[in-house]
Parts: structure tokens; sequence; C-alpha cells
């Protein structure tokens, strides 16, 4: 209760001081102020700003200062002017099928999702997620970085996972990834996973190398194991009700600025990989190239058990 009404009052804080505006929009996010993606989302509101001559004003709150995304996600249903970056394994609750696109070697190159996002058949599944659950998924072409296992041990093969307690989404298809590499999922929220592996309650966690140095994950760990189970793609959702309330021009200004930004988000996040290894690796951390195809094996079931099997098929078939 206590952190929603924080929530609460920093929407309403953003709801005053944007009084001004004729639309207002409030971007959430679990990642730090420092991350290419944040950075690219401040850089987006400006324009946006400028776009819409001060119509359309957009705030950016990074740290989970409106909440958890969970939490975010049920003010959005019930209409709040807000959007979260989040994955679509956690919106496969309301859309079973986008679960897919956070499944474990789905693609070569996080590009190739360019390909699955102009498909009828995901398109299909964003306008009935919009539909049943009153969630609009603006995009999806905001990426995060590849995932790796980020523990106090070194792990060459999955063996090594055998009985280490590793941090994840809290979402199906993401527990079952992990569980199927050899660990034992567990879900919390990513702004308690420092303080968990600081006092043990985790034995590691699967991240992207911007996100852990943007939580100091470095000091914490020792080891990353550079499996690259999950190119993480990530979308923003908001409002149906909201986004269809908006004229049309502010709409498009809207949809092309926050498509631009997802873009240049995903060259920054991509240039700053060599650079923040570098910095961890100077602060102690050890990087093991695996044998990928050792953890790509142990995944391969996931498709099915989800019952994503029939979707990879059509996606495929759509190249």
């Amino acid at each position: 209760m206590k952190s929603t009404a924080i929530a609460a009052a920093v929407t309403l804080a953003a709801t005053a001081n944007l009084a001004h505006a004729a639309y207002q929009l409030n971007l959430s996010s679990a990642l730090s102020a420092q991350d290419p993606i944040v950075q690219a989302m401040e850089e987006a509101s400006q324009t946006i700003a400028e776009r819409s001559d001060g119509e359309l004003t957009v705030r950016v709150f990074p740290n989970s200062q409106l909440g958890s995304d969970e939490d975010v996600v049920e003010q959005i249903r019930s209409g709040a002017n807000v959007a979260v970056l989040i994955d679509a394994g956690r919106l496969s609750e309301y859309q079973p099928e986008l679960g897919i696109l956070s499944a474990p070697y789905l693609v070569e190159d996080h590009s190739d999702y360019d390909r699955i996002t102009s498909s009828e058949l995901y398109q299909g599944w964003v306008d009935s997620l919009a539909e049943s659950s009153g969630l609009r998924l603006l995009n999806y072409n905001w990426f995060q970085g590849s995932r790796h296992m980020l523990t106090q041990e070194l792990v060459e093969t999955p063996e090594d996972l055998n009985g280490i307690r590793v941090r994840t989404i809290n979402s199906p298809v993401w527990l079952r990834t992990i569980e199927s590499m050899g660990a034992t999922p567990t879900p919390l929220p990513w702004s308690e996973v420092y303080s968990a592996l600081q006092l043990g309650a985790i034995d590691g966690a699967e991240a992207q190398l911007t996100a852990a140095e943007g939580q100091n994950l470095h000091e914490v760990i020792t080891h990353i194991a550079l499996t690259g189970h999950i190119h993480l793609m990530t979308g923003l959702a908001t409002s149906e009700q909201w986004y269809q309330e908006l004229p049309d021009e502010l709409r498009t200004i809207l949809d092309e600025e926050l498509r631009n930004a997802g873009e240049a988000a995903s060259q920054a996040t991509v240039d700053a990989q060599s650079a923040v290894r570098e910095r961890m690796e100077a602060e102690g951390v050890t990087f093991t190239e695996v044998d990928v195809e050792l953890f790509r094996e142990r995944v391969a079931g996931v498709y099915e058990e989800l019952g994503y099997d029939q979707y990879r098929d059509q996606l495929t078939a759509e190249e």
C-alpha cells in the first residue's frame, strides 16, 4: 500500500506540473537514469513537446518511481495516462501469444525483431491485446541487450547452474527458460536484485550488461557467463482508452517519435556493450565465453511446453 501511495503521489505531482499541457503521458521504466534506453526517452520527450507545440508533454520516470511494472500495468488498465517499458513475457498474461517474443534463442540478432513486428500475425496480437485488456502496445523496438548469467561461481555449462537461485522476471516464459537452463528461477522486482545478492537471498541473476551496470551488480557478483539466452527486446504499453482519445496529429507524433527513440536507444545499447564489459572487468568481474549450443539444446522444449511452437512456425513462414 505504501509503494502504491508513493506512485500515486508522484503521478499526481507530475500531473500538477504539466497542467498547462492539453495531453500528457508519464513513461515508466525500471532502468536507471543513466541507461541508454532512459536517455533516449528523455530526448524523445523534448522532441514530442517541440513538434506538438506543447500540446503533448511526456515525463520520464526511471528506477520504478511509479511502482513495479506490474503495478504500473494495472494503472494503465484503469485508464491512467501512463506508459511502461515492458517485455512481452509480462504481457502474455493478457495475450498469451505475445510471450513468444521473450522466448529463448528466438532470433539470432535483435534486428530480426523488425521482421516479426512487421508481420500481420504480430499486429493481430497487438490489436487483440488492446481490445481484451485495454493495453495498447505502441511499439516493440527497444533493445535492452542480450541476457547473460551473472553469478558468484563460474558457469561454463548448464550443469554448473544446478541449485543456483537466479533472479528472473515473473512470467511463464522467463521462469521456464531459466529452469530449463538448469537454475532455480527466483522472481524478484529488479530494484531488489542488488540487496538480494548482497544478502545471499539469491545466488545470481540473468540480465543485460547495461542494466546490470546501472544497478551496480558488478559489486555483488564475480562472474558473467555469456549465454545470450534472450535478446531482450521491449516495448511501450499504454492505455488504449487514453491513446484513442489523442487527436490524430498528436497520436502520429507520439508514434513516430517513440519509435525513433526506440531505434536510437537500441543502437546506443549495442554501442555501449564493449565499454560496459571493460568497466566491469576492471572491477574484477570475469567474463566467460560458453558453448551456447549446450544452453540452446536445454531450452528447446520451452516452445512446445508453452504452446509457442506453432507461433514460431507461423512467424518463420512470414519471412
